[in-house]
Protein backbone atom coordinates (compact mmCIF):
# COMPACT_ATOMS: atom_id res chain seq x y z
CA UNK A 1 0.00 0.00 0.00
CA UNK A 2 1.35 3.43 -0.84
CA UNK A 3 1.93 6.16 1.72
CA UNK A 4 -0.90 8.40 0.47
CA UNK A 5 -4.00 9.72 2.19
CA UNK A 6 -5.89 6.42 1.90
CA UNK A 7 -7.28 7.04 -1.60
CA UNK A 8 -5.63 3.85 -2.86
CA UNK A 9 -7.97 1.65 -0.81
CA UNK A 10 -9.45 -0.85 -3.24
CA UNK A 11 -12.15 -2.61 -1.21
CA UNK A 12 -13.89 0.21 0.65
CA UNK A 13 -16.97 1.32 -1.26
CA UNK A 14 -16.64 -1.51 -3.77
CA UNK A 15 -18.39 -4.84 -4.09
CA UNK A 16 -15.71 -7.21 -2.83
CA UNK A 17 -16.03 -10.99 -2.63
CA UNK A 18 -14.88 -12.89 0.43
CA UNK A 19 -11.30 -14.07 -0.17
CA UNK A 20 -10.84 -17.82 -0.65
CA UNK A 21 -8.25 -18.02 2.13
CA UNK A 22 -6.44 -15.83 4.67
CA UNK A 23 -3.34 -15.85 2.44
CA UNK A 24 -5.42 -14.55 -0.49
CA UNK A 25 -7.01 -11.78 1.59
CA UNK A 26 -5.88 -8.19 1.04
CA UNK A 27 -5.52 -6.43 4.39
CA UNK A 28 -5.49 -2.72 3.63
CA UNK A 29 -4.26 0.19 5.69
CA UNK A 30 -4.50 3.96 5.75
CA UNK A 31 -2.34 6.62 7.36
CA UNK A 32 -3.02 7.19 11.05
CA UNK A 33 -4.90 10.50 11.20
CA UNK A 34 -3.50 11.20 14.70
CA UNK A 35 0.02 9.75 14.84
CA UNK A 36 0.94 12.07 17.72
CA UNK A 37 -1.75 10.60 20.02
CA UNK A 38 -1.84 7.36 22.00
CA UNK A 39 -5.31 5.89 21.55
CA UNK A 40 -6.90 2.46 21.43
CA UNK A 41 -8.70 0.97 18.44
CA UNK A 42 -10.91 -2.04 19.18
CA UNK A 43 -12.45 -4.50 16.74
CA UNK A 44 -14.87 -7.11 18.02
CA UNK A 45 -15.73 -10.15 15.94
CA UNK A 46 -18.32 -12.17 17.90
CA UNK A 47 -19.09 -14.63 15.09
CA UNK A 48 -15.66 -15.81 13.92
CA UNK A 49 -15.56 -19.22 12.22
CA UNK A 50 -12.78 -21.52 11.08
CA UNK A 51 -12.48 -25.29 10.63
CA UNK A 52 -10.95 -27.96 12.85
CA UNK A 53 -7.90 -29.34 11.03
CA UNK A 54 -8.64 -32.88 12.22
CA UNK A 55 -12.39 -33.22 11.69
CA UNK A 56 -13.26 -30.38 9.29
CA UNK A 57 -16.05 -29.36 11.67
CA UNK A 58 -16.62 -25.64 12.27
CA UNK A 59 -15.01 -23.91 15.23
CA UNK A 60 -16.48 -20.68 16.57
CA UNK A 61 -14.82 -17.85 18.44
CA UNK A 62 -15.39 -14.36 19.73
CA UNK A 63 -12.35 -12.21 18.94
CA UNK A 64 -11.47 -8.87 20.51
CA UNK A 65 -8.58 -7.08 18.82
CA UNK A 66 -7.14 -4.01 20.55
CA UNK A 67 -4.30 -1.98 19.08
CA UNK A 68 -2.56 1.36 19.38
CA UNK A 69 -1.84 2.62 15.85
CA UNK A 70 1.64 3.48 14.72
CA UNK A 71 1.89 5.17 11.33
CA UNK A 72 -1.11 3.23 9.97
CA UNK A 73 -4.60 2.09 10.86
CA UNK A 74 -6.21 -1.03 9.45
CA UNK A 75 -9.12 -0.44 7.09
CA UNK A 76 -12.13 -2.09 8.75
CA UNK A 77 -13.79 -3.62 5.67
CA UNK A 78 -10.57 -5.33 4.67
CA UNK A 79 -10.19 -6.64 8.24
CA UNK A 80 -13.75 -7.97 8.13
CA UNK A 81 -13.07 -9.75 4.84
CA UNK A 82 -9.75 -11.10 6.15
CA UNK A 83 -11.42 -12.53 9.26
CA UNK A 84 -14.26 -13.94 7.15
CA UNK A 85 -11.69 -15.70 4.92
CA UNK A 86 -10.96 -18.12 7.77
CA UNK A 87 -14.42 -19.67 7.32
CA UNK A 88 -12.99 -22.45 5.10
CA UNK A 89 -9.51 -22.47 6.66
CA UNK A 90 -8.38 -25.40 8.79
CA UNK A 91 -6.29 -24.56 11.84
CA UNK A 92 -5.91 -25.20 15.53
CA UNK A 93 -7.14 -22.35 17.73
CA UNK A 94 -3.59 -21.35 18.64
CA UNK A 95 -2.46 -21.22 15.02
CA UNK A 96 -5.47 -19.25 13.81
CA UNK A 97 -5.18 -16.68 16.62
CA UNK A 98 -1.44 -16.13 16.16
CA UNK A 99 -1.78 -16.03 12.36
CA UNK A 100 -4.11 -13.03 12.79
CA UNK A 101 -1.63 -11.39 15.19
CA UNK A 102 1.31 -11.85 12.82
CA UNK A 103 -0.61 -10.53 9.82
CA UNK A 104 -1.72 -7.40 11.67
CA UNK A 105 1.80 -6.76 12.93
CA UNK A 106 3.21 -7.17 9.42
CA UNK A 107 0.63 -4.96 7.70
CA UNK A 108 0.15 -2.06 10.11
CA UNK A 109 3.09 -2.25 12.57
CA UNK A 110 1.01 -1.10 15.56
CA UNK A 111 2.69 0.48 18.58
CA UNK A 112 0.91 -2.14 20.68
CA UNK A 113 -1.43 -5.03 19.96
CA UNK A 114 -3.56 -7.34 22.10
CA UNK A 115 -5.89 -10.08 20.94
CA UNK A 116 -8.32 -12.20 22.91
CA UNK A 117 -9.54 -15.28 21.10
CA UNK A 118 -12.45 -16.69 23.11
CA UNK A 119 -13.12 -20.03 21.45
CA UNK A 120 -16.28 -21.99 22.09
CA UNK A 121 -15.85 -25.52 23.48
CA UNK A 122 -14.32 -28.23 21.37
CA UNK A 123 -14.58 -31.69 22.90
CA UNK A 124 -16.26 -30.12 25.93
CA UNK A 125 -13.33 -27.79 26.72
CA UNK A 126 -13.29 -24.09 25.84
CA UNK A 127 -9.88 -22.93 24.62
CA UNK A 128 -9.05 -19.24 24.92
CA UNK A 129 -5.93 -17.80 23.28
CA UNK A 130 -4.43 -14.46 24.32
CA UNK A 131 -1.49 -12.50 22.93
CA UNK A 132 -0.05 -9.10 23.71
CA UNK A 133 3.02 -7.50 22.12
CA UNK A 134 4.27 -6.04 25.41
CA UNK A 135 3.13 -3.65 28.09
CA UNK A 136 0.54 -1.11 26.94
CA UNK A 137 1.81 2.42 26.30
CA UNK A 138 1.81 4.69 29.32
CA UNK A 139 -1.40 6.69 29.69
CA UNK A 140 -3.47 4.37 27.50
CA UNK A 141 -7.03 3.82 28.67
CA UNK A 142 -7.43 0.09 28.31
CA UNK A 143 -10.97 -1.17 28.96
CA UNK A 144 -11.66 -4.79 29.82
CA UNK A 145 -12.39 -6.90 26.76
CA UNK A 146 -15.84 -7.61 28.17
CA UNK A 147 -16.07 -11.29 27.28
CA UNK A 148 -17.22 -13.48 30.15
CA UNK A 149 -15.43 -16.78 30.77
CA UNK A 150 -17.31 -19.74 29.37
CA UNK A 151 -19.82 -21.03 31.91
CA UNK A 152 -21.82 -23.55 29.92
CA UNK A 153 -25.33 -23.84 31.31
CA UNK A 154 -24.26 -23.17 34.88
Amino acid sequence: MSEDDGRSLTQLGAETPVPASPDAALLERAPNPHPDEVYLVRFTCPEFTSLCPMTGQPDFAHFVIDYVPGRHIVESKSLKLYLHSFRNHCGFHEDVTLTIVKRLRAEIAPQWLRIGGYWYPRGGIPIDIFHQTGPPPEGLWLPDQGVQPYRGRG
